[in-house]
């Protein structure tokens, strides 16, 4: 049985320097849950450094690949806490925090962000050009719906 295969579309990310960056809040609270997990004197206390832990890892790794990915017909959007597909059609506009505004199916006004392409004051320049370069680019693929 093959891998499915994932559908075709446009991978919007931050810098690397970015990417490794959005790591940090789960590495360096994973090692403190580690280490308390390590002295706790009750199953109870290990067994809550070990949600921690593995809490820490999942927001470590969806650090690193938070971002969007264009397709032809759904927008896909990671964050730190949750994915959300959005239809393309539903898309209503990309806002400059950045966010994107969208209707639901039964008319609802919703509103997701973009928390990778956030700017981030004292980022550099480069950081900020290529999240300033990925916002114009969501644009551009939202008006062509």
């Amino acid at each position: 049985m093959g891998v499915p295969r994932r559908a075709g579309g446009t991978e919007l990310v931050p810098t690397r320097a970015n990417r490794v960056a959005n790591t940090a809040p789960g590495l360096v609270l994973g090692p403190g849950c580690l280490v308390y997990g390590a002295e706790a004197g009750t199953a109870g206390e290990r067994t809550a450094a070990a949600v921690a832990v593995l809490a820490c890892a999942v927001l470590a790794v969806r650090g690193f690949r938070a971002g969007v990915r264009c397709e032809g017909e759904r927008l896909v959007v990671r964050g730190y806490a949750w994915t959300r597909v959005i239809p393309r059609a539903a898309v209503t506009e990309v806002t400059g925090f950045p966010a994107v505004r969208w209707t639901s199916p039964g008319g609802r006004r919703r509103w997701t962000p973009v928390v990778a392409f956030a700017e981030v004051s004292g980022e550099l320049d480069g950081a900020r050009a290529r999240k300033r370069s990925n916002t114009a680019r969501l644009r551009r693929w939202a008006a062509r719906g």
